[in-house]
């Protein structure tokens, strides 16, 4: 059983468990409705959340919105029977995904296709034995560049933003909370070869998220951290891919530069 957390006035979360890959999802909940961030990566991962959301006494999730497509985020989505939101591009990559028949031979098709990974199959297999129980649900509100979302007395604003890790990336930034789901989207590539960072994609995403007030940030397989503290860990990277954009070729300079460094 996962942990659970209140954070803030408006949010509950269920921590990241690693041994299958699951990503932190979570519940804001304002005066009229409650969103859900991510789905979870598994029927049971959803319902184990949901039972600490009866306990608390919080209102279950009218809709979820995902940050991207990636399993781990989107497979456990069906089992809450909301309206799901997403970028049109997540929806894309969904409406494919459901017309697999999954099993054991389809994930190491997908694998050897690089749609997944062998580490990612592991994880599906450890959390369902069975693949076969497997159900895609498709997306029904797409949007392509942002969308507010109204609560009550809560707003939450859904940013595509990209990035290595998926094209799809979205960041969440909870107004009344100062809270900023960040998802994945600072994470490198991990599907489609070689896990890699690109210099110019990341700054790009630090300077989106820079423009954002927040006070406490949250990456899906992290723990939230408070802003003083977070700015302080991202920043070396930040450094790193600025040193990197601006020396391609001189990994002398970069390296003496980077020295005592952190990272």
């Amino acid at each position: 059983m996962g942990q659970f957390e209140k954070i803030s006035e408006h949010i509950w979360i269920m921590h990241a468990e690693h041994d299958t890959d699951r990503p932190i999802i979570a519940a804001i909940a304002g005066e009229r409705r409650t969103l859900m961030l991510d789905g979870g990566n598994s029927a049971l991962h959803a319902q184990q959340f949901k039972e600490y959301l009866v306990a608390q006494g919080v209102r279950l999730p009218d809709l979820v919105v995902l940050t991207h497509w990636h399993w781990d985020h989107s497979i456990g989505v069906h089992a809450w029977n909301i309206p799901i939101i997403s970028h049109s591009e997540t929806a894309k990559v969904l409406t494919d995904l459901k017309k697999i028949e999954w099993t054991v031979a389809a994930l190491e098709f997908l694998s050897k296709d690089e749609i997944i990974n062998d580490e990612s199959m592991g994880h599906i297999l450890k959390e369902y034995g069975d693949p076969s129980s497997i159900e895609i649900a498709v997306p029904d509100v797409l949007f392509q560049n942002n969308l507010l979302i109204e609560l009550g007395g809560v707003t939450c604003e859904v940013l595509h933003v990209g990035g290595d890790h998926a094209s799809d990336s979205c960041f969440v930034y909870v107004n009344e909370d100062s809270v900023l789901f960040l998802g994945d989207a600072l994470a490198p590539s991990v599907y489609g070869g070689p896990r890699k960072y690109t210099s110019s994609g990341f700054l790009k995403l630090m300077s989106i998220m820079h423009q954002f007030n927040a006070e406490i940030f949250i990456e899906s397989h992290g723990v939230p951290t408070e802003r003083k503290q977070f700015l302080e860990e991202i920043g070396a990277w930040e450094k790193l891919a600025q040193l990197v954009e601006n020396y391609q070729n001189n990994s002398d300079f970069i390296l003496k530069e980077l020295a005592g460094s952190s990272i």
